[in-house]
């Protein structure tokens, strides 16, 4: 056989066995990994951000595996995340789908693998090293549909959970696997002659900051996000390589109004596109903003007036113009305006010591301390009635979700877990909440950028609190009020270092 021609069956056979596709979203490659006997698929809907993957294989176990791969290059660190579960009843029990990472295609390759069987059993699974056999350490979790496998030096991470629930997390170290390896989805049918498919939603590869990252001077990129509270399906509407934070959504539904870089912008949900909000000479505003009830004016926090003072509290026309400048004194973080427009929450600083205050909207008056404790009180925000003000503190030792009536009485504590649980947003209906919670390591009295978190939903009155998105995140996720109009949706930011 001519040089040539043996060239161009080589070339015919990777072209059968990688098949490169326009759109995989975050993956640029699907493969057969092994000498499966039925090509797998790889299908991604850019509306729902929805992946399906069909494959075959014999089994992914010992020292051989055989699936289908939707995959592309990671280096470093990562945090790999998707909800996934299996289309159809199935033809063998251990049908396989999850996150898996490779040093190469090679069919022994050194692996690890994020796994759900189709009969729940869940478990991490690797191979250290070239045509070693498969070992895996089992969740006590079965039939988990959120699945996250983590990379951090030199150990791997499996974290599973029921949807709503906390994750479940083990690691496993010892890897010295190189720093470049595919990373991607699988589907493994667990019987050679039939193919199996899976569905792959709220999917992400989330390259977090690095260790030497310098907070509030280096910032990692940005996806604005909007969520389904009621089935928690997740879409990015923008994605950004700075930081942008905080979104609120303007009565209408038709516009996200976030900060970046000391300025604030529109995002146009029709159109998606981004414009500067104008606010003249306020130009150093945090992620501390907020829209009146009837959507006419914003409340901004700023640290444009005085610098012995830090942030001040503004007003303006939700379309821009001059800000009016509200308190007298800071640092003031604005959290919340009254439904009768009348008054403005904020956290204040005086003293050193963090506590709320209330003050008339239009400025006139002095402000009114509702809180008053040694420890951080934040996060204040109206019910839409105006009976409450829900707010989180650290008053017992780790940060909790508190509400109080409008004159700082009747100060009761609503939640009382593990977990550091900030900025509590009030649906437009008045009848639950959503909040960001940090993980036990966090201080309590600190709400950092660059976390792993959760955003949890609770009862107005307290209850049962179900997680409703797992993020990477934290300081700029979900500061201020961003229900849509309708509460169907949350907005909110998560990060990644974009690559």
């Amino acid at each position: 056989m001519k040089s040539t021609t043996i060239v161009f069956v080589l070339l015919l056979a990777f072209i059968a066995n990688t098949h490169a596709q326009n759109d995989l979203g975050i993956f640029n490659l699907q493969s057969d990994i092994g000498d499966v006997k039925h090509q797998g698929t790889t299908t991604y809907d850019p509306e729902t951000q929805t992946y399906q993957l069909t494959g075959s294989g014999a089994n992914i176990w010992f020292d051989k595996d055989e699936f289908h791969f939707a995959h592309k290059k990671t280096t470093g660190n990562f945090i790999l995340r998707t909800h996934a579960k299996f289309i159809g009843e199935g033809v063998d029990a251990h049908r396989k789908l999850g996150w898996m990472v490779r040093t190469d295609s090679a069919t022994d390759a050194p692996m690890v693998c994020a796994t759900v069987h189709g009969d729940g059993l869940t478990s991490i699974q690797y191979r250290k090293k070239k045509g070693e056999q498969i070992e895996e350490v089992i969740a006590p979790i079965k039939a988990p549909d959120v699945i996250q496998l983590e990379r951090r030096g030199g150990s791997f991470f499996l974290s599973v959970a029921k949807y709503g629930d906390l994750f479940w997390s083990v690691e496993v170290p010892h890897f010295e696997f190189p720093e470049e390896l595919l990373t991607g989805l699988f589907v493994c049918a667990h019987n050679a002659d039939v193919k199996e498919k899976a569905e792959f939603k709220n999917t992400r590869i989330v390259l977090p900051a690095p260790a030497e990252l310098v907070p509030y001077q280096e910032y990692l990129g940005s996806h604005l996000e909007r969520m389904s509270i009621d089935t928690g399906n997740r879409k990015i509407l923008y994605t950004v390589d700075n930081s942008i934070q905080a979104p609120n959504w303007t009565p209408d539904g038709e516009t996200l109004i976030f900060n970046s870089e000391g300025l604030l912008f529109n995002y146009d949900l029709n159109s998606n596109k981004v414009s500067q909000l104008p606010t003249d000479f306020v130009k150093n505003n945090n992620n501390d903003h907020v829209l009146s009830f009837g959507g006419k004016m914003l409340g901004i926090s700023s640290a444009s007036g005085e610098e012995e003072y830090g942030s001040l509290v503004y007003t303006v026309p939700v379309a821009g113009g001059v800000p009016k400048r509200i308190t007298p004194t800071g640092p003031s973080y604005l959290h919340g305006w009254s439904p009768d427009g009348k008054w403005l929450t904020y956290t204040g600083g005086r003293n050193g010591v963090y506590d709320i205050y209330k003050i008339a909207s239009d400025g006139k008056g002095k402000e009114i301390k509702l809180t008053d404790q040694p420890t951080l009180d934040d996060g204040s925000e109206y019910t839409p009635d105006g009976k409450y003000i829900y707010f989180n503190s650290a008053r017992t030792g780790s940060m909790e979700i508190w509400r109080m009536r409008p004159d700082g009485t009747e100060q009761e504590q609503l939640t009382n877990d593990s977990l550091q649980n900030w900025f509590p947003h009030i649906s437009p209906d008045g009848k639950s909440m959503v909040f960001i919670s940090y993980l036990p390591e966090v201080p309590a009295a600190d709400h950092p950028f660059y976390k792993q978190v959760y955003l949890r939903t609770m009862p107005i009155n307290g209850g049962p609190i179900k997680v409703v998105a797992y993020l990477y995140g934290g300081q700029g996720t979900i500061n201020v009020p961003s229900w849509s109009p309708d509460g169907k949706h949350i907005a909110f930011v998560s990060n990644t270092l974009i690559d």
